[in-house]
Parts: C-alpha cells; structure tokens; sequence
C-alpha cells in the first residue's frame, strides 16, 4: 500500500526547528515510490544469514530525510550507507579516508585546494557523479536563504565551491581552517538531477545517493529496507545484500529483539543500561560508548530572572549530576562539567565546573536579589529525560525554588517553541557528534548566530554573545595548536559561565549484538550504528 507525503505548507522556520532537534516529523509517510504499508515490526526480518541483516534503531525513520537538513538519529545513520562525503570517516575516531573523493587532497593548510573525483562513481539510478553535483550540493550548503542544518559548520571559513572540469572542483576558502578534512565529512553529495527543485521529496523519504546501499522500501515508524548497490566501486563496498532496520522507539520492544536463544535482530542499537546484564547472559555483546549525548538546561534570557547568569548558574549547582547519573543512567553517564564531555579528547575542564553545591546555589540566588522563586521547567518526554527530570526538581526545590515539571511530546515542544513559546526554562537530550568531533563544530551546533538553540529559542544576544562567537572565530583562524586550544579553553569558559545552554550529563549510548551472527562492530558515542565494516560472526 503506497502512501503520498503531506503538503508542503509548512514555513520555513518550523522546517529549521524539526531539522535541528531531529526528533519530530516533517511527514507522516514517505513519496509513493518508495512507501509500503509492513506488518507489525516483529515480523520484519531478513533473517540471520551473511547475506543479509536485520537491525534496530531506537528512533523514528519518519522525520526529514533531506541529507543537508536532518539531525533524524534514523535518518543520519541511513545516510552513512546511502550518500557519500567527498572525505569520509571512521565512525569512532573520525580519521579521515577519500569517500567520493578519488584520494585525500594533498594540502588543505591555505586558502584553496582542489578535489578530484573517484573514477567510475554512479548515482543510485545509473547516472555519473560530476563535479556539477558537488557544486550543486555546496551552493546550498552555503546559501543564506536556504540555512540548512550543515550550514553552520562552514560560515565563515568557506568562501565558495566551483567547478574546475567535469571531475574535479575548487574549493575556495575565506581563512585557513584547522578542520578542513573532518568538516567536509558532514555533507553528502546530492545529485542536480534528482533534487534540483525537489528538496521536498529528499524530507518526504526519496534517498539517491552513490553510497554502498540503496533505499528500496520505507514503512513510517516501521521499517526501511535496503540493498547492495551493485555499480558502487568506492572504498567501503556493501557487506549485506540486503538489510533490514525497524524503527521500535519503545525500549522493551526494542530490547526483546535482541534477546533470548534465537534473537529476530542481529544488532539494535539504544541499549537502557538496565538491559545490559541479561543481554550478555543471552549471549550478546554489549557495548556502552562515550560522546556528545547529553541532557541540558536551556533558560529563556528574556524571561527575568533568568537573564542574569548567577540565576542560571545557582540553578545548576542545585542539581546533583552524580545522584542524576545513578538514579537516571544507571551509572552509564558523566557529569556535565564542562561542555563537551570530559570523557573526550576535545575536552577541556571549564574554570567553574558548575558542581553541586546547595550552598553556592543559594548564595547565588541571594547576590541575584532573587527570593521566592517559581520555575516551571518544561522538558521532553523521551525515557532520558523522564528518568532525570525528578532530580532536577528535587534539587531546586530543596534551595527554596518551587519547581513545576511540564513534560510533554519532543515534537510538541519544538513546535511551541519555534512558536515564539515563553517558557522560563527547558530540559532536553541532543548529540551534534553525529557530524563530527572537533570543538568548534561542538560548540557552534547549540551557539552560531541563527540556527544554534542559544539564538534561537533561548534569545541569547548582545555583547556577551558576541564576544563567544569572536572567540569562537579566533580559535578557527588560529593555525597553531597549542594557541588554538587555549583560545577554545576561553570559549569553553565562557559557556559555563554564561550557562545559557549546558549539559547537566552527557550519557553513554549502549549498543547490543549477537556475535554468533556479526563482527566488526563498535558502539558508538552518537546515535545509530555504521555497517560498512561488519563481518560475519562466529557462525554465520
């Protein structure tokens, strides 16, 4: 049965907010062509043969599946199998290695560099991949009017993108860039032919890229269905024939898959730490990864008190991150003391680590002239969040700050929010590392001007920002390591003091397998999974 996707109506900024958080809907169904109504996700199976693989991913595959758009955990997973980065990376470390690049460009230190194309590269539908398509892809990427979600990680750095022969382009930059290689790792090439003037049926689900696999059959809240790409010739070829993803959000459901004697999935990833324990009595491997996930308070800077940063600081040494961890995690997470988590190399510790401390928070809160406070904390409604909120209203209402916890739909709350909603402060998850390590891509996903949450929801402006944001470009500029992270030890500074946006906790992410059927996989610190480099298991 084949379903139509919905009008496109909807306004700009209410496409910019669902492709930032990545968590609602821009479609109830996919394009016909590539639709179908499935049975219920327990019946979805492939089977458990090396030509084949079924899979799990705890998220929904039926938000924007526009490559330059979504922050879907579905969806950006999917794209590691279907699209190609001029430069690809490892999933872990992101070392990088040519994707549809022919080789690495030899000198990216200046202001240009030129990128040749992998000889013999075809789009899903038979058609070359040129340097038009490269062109193409990038002009959008730096267009102001579209701001798309990769955007942000190229102003200001990159000037342009042109056309030098049908296989090779340059790129032109504004100022050196220190991340030249691991950036370029964020954009998938798109073909002109199919997505000139039809960015709409990239969102609805139409996915042709030049990737190992191919999209056959998306079921919304179901399933998507792959298969090998039988002209792909690039460096990671197609280890399955075909597989299968279900999307179960749910964790019991989910969990069940990969449990028991003769598990229906060989591989699920979004593993609750309280699961782990029986999986490996099942036989499975499991894995919990460090990374980008957090929970973070976000305040409204418009909203009195909560312009003053000695409200926003009090309001985070009044939370006890390790009882949160303990309680909410079960142990699989790391306390927010700085910005990017301390488990990362890019890490560096913030000058104040905003640590529980009742007494400071209540002195704060006393310097701030600030008495009898109410605080209605509007927060998502993910397993996460649920599991954590109570301790964070425990711990302001234990410095005399009546707190009120408003859960309600991820996309529900999104929508208010790009609604102009005046909410005092927000509680919520997200994970910018599905785009990449390094710091400055980390700060900026929450920070640039325009499409970070700062900006956006939280209404953070004026002098302090700017002086952020200065900062933020000065450690770009800077070409010298050692400067350069000193430089982003005073952005990072900057961010706890300010707390405008800041992790409470940053949370392992478990993945589970059957190693009797898979090999060659790692779990990762970012949502979904990456297949390119599986292997049969032990008797498969």
């Amino acid at each position: 049965m084949s379903k139509t996707p919905p009008g496109s109506g909807q306004s700009f900024s209410r496409r910019d907010m669902l492709r930032f958080t990545g968590m609602a809907g821009v479609a109830a169904a996919f394009s016909s062509s590539l639709a179908a109504c499935g049975g219920p996700a327990s019946t979805n199976a492939t089977g458990n043969t090396v030509d084949s693989i079924t899979a799990v991913i705890g998220y929904g595959n039926n938000q924007t599946w526009d490559p330059l758009q979504s922050a879907s955990a579905f969806s950006v997973a999917a794209f590691l199998h279907t699209y190609e980065s001029l430069v690809e990376g490892d999933p872990i470390s992101r070392e990088s290695y040519a994707g549809l690049a022919k080789e690495l460009p030899k000198d990216v230190t200046g202001t240009s560099f030129d990128v040749v194309l992998r000889d013999g590269a075809k789009w899903h539908d038979g058609q070359p991949v040129t340097a038009d398509d490269v062109v193409f892809t990038f002009t959008r990427v730096l267009d102001p009017t579209e701001n798309v979600l990769v955007r942000t990680f190229f102003t200001p750095w990159l000037k342009e993108v042109t056309k030098t022969d049908d296989k090779t382009v340059t790129f032109t930059l504004n100022q050196p860039f220190p991340y030249v290689l691991e950036r370029l790792q964020s954009v998938k090439i798109c073909p002109k032919h199919v997505f000139e003037g039809k960015w709409a049926d990239a969102a609805a689900g139409k996915v042709v890229g030049s990737g190992p696999y191919k999209v056959v059959e998306q079921a919304p809240l179901s399933f998507t269905s792959f298969e090998k790409f039988a002209e792909y010739n690039g460096p990671r070829p197609a280890v399955y024939k075909k597989m299968l993803w279900n999307s179960i959000v749910e964790a019991a459901p989910r969990v069940a898959k990969i449990s028991g004697a003769k598990p229906a999935a060989q591989i699920v990833e979004n593993i609750p730490a309280a699961n782990a324990e029986q999986l490996q009595k099942d036989g499975r491997t499991v894995q919990f990864a460090d990374g980008g996930n957090n929970l973070w308070l976000m305040f409204n800077t418009t909203h009195a008190p909560f312009d003053n940063k000695l409200v926003r600081q009090a309001l985070h040494h009044a939370v006890d991150r390790e009882k949160m961890i303990k309680v909410g995690l079960k142990g699989k997470g790391t306390a927010g003391t700085a910005f990017i988590n301390p488990k990362l190399p890019e890490s560096q510790p913030a000058a104040n680590d905003l640590g529980y401390d009742p007494d400071k928070a209540k002195d704060l809160l006393k310097q701030a002239g600030v008495t009898n406070l109410s605080v209605t904390l509007s927060t998502s409604n993910t397993t996460l969040v649920a599991d954590c909120v109570n301790v964070i209203k425990e711990g302001w209402d234990a410095i005399g700050v009546t707190t009120t916890l408003d859960s309600q739909d991820t996309k529900a709350l999104f929508s208010k929010l790009d609604g102009g909603f005046d909410f005092q402060v927000v509680a919520t998850t997200s994970n910018p590392q599905q785009f990449g390590n390094d710091p400055d891509l980390l700060v900026r996903y929450y920070y640039n001007t325009g499409a970070g949450v700062a900006a956006k929801y939280a209404k953070w402006a004026g002098p302090d920002q700017q002086s952020l944001l200065a900062l933020l470009d000065e450690a770009a500029e800077e070409t010298d390591e050692g400067k350069r992270k000193k430089t982003t030890k005073k952005v990072l500074d900057v961010l706890a003091d300010q707390a405008v946006v800041y992790p409470l906790v940053f949370t392992q992410l478990g993945t589970a397998w059957d190693p009797k059927a898979i090999s060659g996989v790692r779990a990762q610190g970012y949502p979904g999974i990456n297949l390119n480099q599986a292997k049969p298991g032990t008797t498969a």
